[in-house]
């Protein structure tokens, strides 16, 4: 009997050692990074700030900063700055087909309201700004059923993801918010920092 247990014990060892071996192998074979040896991209404080006097001289709601490759998909960065709003405008609920659009508020708020059931959907035509240089493909529509409504602040975060509809439908006095984009299609053409900073030197800044 003893030697029975210590021959099992034995193969137990042994086994756990084998065992410990293949993990270790699985994780050196394991997946490889889905963007290799890509470079990180900086945008720094004053560059948003320079993208935000931009916004405020020309009237231009979204201004991209960053379009960049990481792999599987492309990431955009952009400040967006609106004015203040009493009511929406007819046909301006948003949606995008292939891009999901993630909000940061810097400063300022406002009532945004979201939702997938679109009403009296229209698609953008191709030559529209937002389509071409934005975020791709997408429609506008006149209103969302049973949407969801929230009341954005300075620190809130909102997703939107591609296909759901969203609408600001009152801004008291502007709000301003950084917009990260996920573009897993790469539909919308890349912007490094050399090219941002060209945009702006060719507005000014």
């Amino acid at each position: 009997m003893r030697k029975f247990t210590l021959l099992t014990g034995a193969i137990l060892v042994l086994a756990a050692f084998v065992l410990g071996r293949l993990s270790a192998q699985d994780a050196d074979t394991g997946p490889e990074p889905s963007c290799t040896v890509c470079p990180a991209d900086y945008v720094p404080a004053s560059e948003i700030a320079d993208y935000e006097r931009v916004a405020m001289e020309t009237g231009l709601t979204d201004l991209q900063i960053r379009s960049i490759d990481v792999g599987r998909t492309n990431v955009q960065v952009a400040l967006v700055h609106r004015g203040p709003l009493e009511e929406p405008r007819p046909q301006s609920v948003a949606s995008h087909d292939l891009v999901t659009e993630v909000y940061y508020v810097l400063s300022g708020g406002g009532t945004n309201l979201t939702g997938g059931d679109l009403i009296d959907s229209q698609r953008r035509p191709l030559d529209n700004r937002a389509v071409q240089f934005l975020n791709g493909p997408g429609r506008n529509s006149a209103g969302v059923r049973d949407g969801a409504t929230y009341e954005l602040e300075a620190g809130d975060v909102l997703v939107i993801p591609a296909g759901t509809g969203h609408q600001f439908t009152r801004i008291e006095d502007h709000i301003t918010y950084l917009m990260v984009r996920v573009d897993p299609d790469k539909v919308v053409p890349l912007l490094d920092a050399e090219g941002s900073q060209a945009y702006l030197a060719e507005h000014g800044q």
